[in-house]
This record gives C-alpha cells, sequence and structure tokens, in this order.
C-alpha cells in the first residue's frame, strides 16, 4: 500500500490533495514576482510581468498566458481594496508523486497572496547593519525562482549577527549582491553596483534606481567591487521591492561615514518616491 503521511494523519497516497504534491515544495521548480502598490496605483506592473515571463521560459514552463495573470493580479488586487499592498504570487510546474522527471503536459500551479505594505521609516531614517556571507546560490540568479535556501541561510546567519540584511560575496571575493535585494556604493558622485549577469537578478528595483540617480546627476558605474571597497564607500544602501532604497550605515561591524545615512542616498530615496507616486 502506498501511503502518505501529514503531520500524525496517515493516509493512502492517491487521496493526497495536489497541494502536497506540488513540484514547487519538491524541488523549488517555480518562479515568482513581488510587487508593491502605492495609494491605490500598482508599481511596475509591467515591467514584473516581463521579468516573470522570462524566468518561465528560462525553466521551460512555456504554456502560461501572460495576459491571465495580469487579470488574476488586477482582480485579487480590486477585491483586496489595500491601497498600499504587497503582491506576491508564483507559478510552478504542477502537481506530480515525486520524480525529478516531470510527466509531460502538467498543469501549472498558480498561487497569490496580497498583504499589506508598509514602510520601514526607521529604517530608511536610521540606515541599517549589514554583513558579507558566502554566495552559495546556483548559476542562474538572473532566474527569480523558488530556489531560496541559500538566500535564507545568509539571511539567518545575518540576524544571528543583529543585522537587516546579507551581502553576498562570491568565490572570487566580490560582491554579487543582497540575499534579497540589490546592493550600492556611493563614492563621491559615483554610484557603483554589479553588472547584470547570470549570477544577478535583474531587479526592478535596481532599474528605477539608476534611473534615479540620473535624475539626481550621479553618475552610474557597473562594475563589481570587494568587500573591503565597500566598507571604505562614503555612503552604501540596499535596493528591494517593498521597502524600495534602504541606507546601510555599518558593514561587517564597520561604521560607514558618520555612521547616518548619507545625503546622496537620502536623494535618491526622494527620487524613487516620485516614480512610486506617478504609479508607474
Amino acid at each position: 500500500m502506498q501511503l502518505a503521511m501529514v503531520d500524525d494523519k496517515i493516509q493512502p497516497l492517491e487521496e493526497l490533495g495536489p497541494a502536497h504534491l506540488d513540484r514547487g515544495i519538491f524541488f523549488g521548480d517555480g518562479v515568482y514576482e513581488v510587487i508593491c502598490s502605492y495609494g491605490g496605483r500598482i508599481f511596475a506592473l509591467e515591467e514584473h510581468l516581463r521579468r516573470f515571463a522570462g524566468s518561465l521560459v528560462a525553466i521551460g514552463i512555456t504554456d502560461v498566458d501572460i495576459e491571465l495573470i495580469r487579470s488574476r493580479v488586477l482582480n485579487a488586487f480590486d477585491a483586496a481594496a489595500i491601497a498600499d499592498a504587497k503582491i506576491y504570487f508564483h507559478i510552478t510546474r504542477g502537481s506530480a508523486p515525486r520524480n525529478h522527471a516531470a510527466p509531460p503536459n502538467l498543469k501549472p500551479n498558480f498561487f497569490l497572496t496580497i498583504t499589506e505594505h508598509q514602510e520601514d521609516t526607521e529604517a530608511k531614517t536610521n540606515g541599517i547593519a549589514v554583513s558579507t556571507h558566502p554566495d552559495w546560490r546556483w548559476k542562474r540568479c538572473d532566474i527569480k525562482s523558488l530556489n531560496l535556501l541559500p538566500n535564507v541561510l545568509a539571511r539567518r546567519d545575518a540576524a544571528e549577527k543583529g543585522c537587516a540584511e546579507a551581502i553576498l560575496v562570491d568565490d572570487a571575493g566580490m560582491i554579487t549582491e543582497g540575499a534579497s535585494s540589490a546592493f550600492f556604493a556611493i563614492l563621491e558622485n559615483t554610484l557603483q553596483t554589479a553588472p547584470l549577469a547570470a549570477n544577478i537578478l535583474p531587479s526592478i528595483t535596481r532599474d528605477f534606481v539608476i534611473k534615479a540617480a540620473a535624475n539626481a546627476e550621479l553618475q552610474v558605474v557597473e562594475k563589481s567591487f570587494t568587500p573591503q571597497q565597500a566598507s571604505a564607500a562614503d555612503e552604501l544602501f540596499i535596493a528591494f521591492t517593498t521597502q524600495d532604497i534602504v541606507p546601510v550605515v555599518k558593514f561587517d561591524d564597520k561604521k560607514i561615514g558618520d555612521g547616518k545615512p548619507g545625503p546622496h542616498t537620502g536623494q535618491l530615496i526622494q527620487e524613487f518616491r516620485t516614480f512610486t507616486q506617478q504609479g508607474l
């Protein structure tokens, strides 16, 4: 008899519902997105959907209608009636008994949640501490996949050190990005961040930070740098969907600048706010 146990309940395997046989649970076999709304308007929806479509194609889930996904997101957003919302959604390859090779013609599974989105004003005002961690992720971080265990472990290590984010360092000793963020340094009037590659997520927030930097008349250099160079920067910050720009005032226990969020970072926060207020 083939059986399954869910907590303490034993039952025939064939009675399991599809949620327990989801390939996202077994293998992380799926991709996801997170989008925010501001004042009742979803920010950068089209950019997120384009990236989502690219991630689906990259892992071979090709029978998903992105127009249907857009409709689902908008319908759920309208139903939730949350003006400042965090919208999470993912698609997995489908549900089937555990086997690395997926059976043909699986129906992809879609899942979405909408919750309140609140700005962390304390972090933006006072800045955060970050710590470095080896980049243990797979070689296709440009795909926004559900395989996030290395990110989770890095963030766990950072939390144990009293830090809000882990900054990942590759085998060559270069910073790639944060465990859940893009990472930036400011040296005088230059904004520096690692260039996009297979080991860097093409962050939507990163794109808007670069646009904000142009508006603030900062030179942008897409070039990798070391933790030693980061610790000597005038200013540091991370950027991610749910909080946009967050100043970094301590890097591996070393104070950055005078230990307070820097003026260029503050200017970029204001520039970014104009984008969200426009509901782009």
